[in-house]
């Protein structure tokens, strides 16, 4: 790899870390509900990975427990989670989605993929091509990050 090379893949990468992170803001900011984002964030990682307990949540979330503990404490008092007994050993919780919670994350995906949807509805065939194939890489890139 040439010096060339490497400069432009770094400037490449910091070309895409500033579209991703405005991207991000952008469909943040259409989520109009009463919920932070680390609470949003809880929330997916339930309904992806659930029912979990709250320290399996702390570890998917990458917080330390307590701070999960004050998470997982609004998202019941809105009730989109509630604890449950697990079967194997009644000592511990597991968390579930609720109705609401699954109505609060099904409004917000609709939210954000409305925008980009409306967003791309102006551009052509080739353009669509890119951002299919740009979308294939970015899963890819991103498959063991989960």
């Amino acid at each position: 790899m040439t010096t060339t090379t490497v400069q432009t893949d770094t400037q490449l990468a910091s070309r895409l870390r500033l579209a991703v992170m405005r991207l991000a803001r952008v469909l943040r900011q259409k989520a109009h509900d009463q919920i932070t984002p680390s609470q949003l964030s809880a929330l997916v990682s339930v309904d992806r990975d659930g029912p979990v307990t709250l320290g399996e949540l702390a570890a998917l979330e990458s917080v330390q427990p307590p701070t999960m503990t004050r998470i997982v404490a609004a998202l019941e008092e809105q009730e989109l989670v509630r604890r449950e007994a697990d079967l194997g050993d009644r000592r511990v919780s597991r968390l579930h989605l609720t109705v609401a919670g699954r109505r609060l994350l099904d409004r917000n995906r609709s939210r954000k993929t409305a925008y980009l949807a409306s967003r791309m509805r102006g551009l052509g065939a080739e353009d669509l091509d890119v951002l299919a194939r740009a979308a294939a890489l970015l899963e890819r890139m991103t498959e063991d990050e989960r």
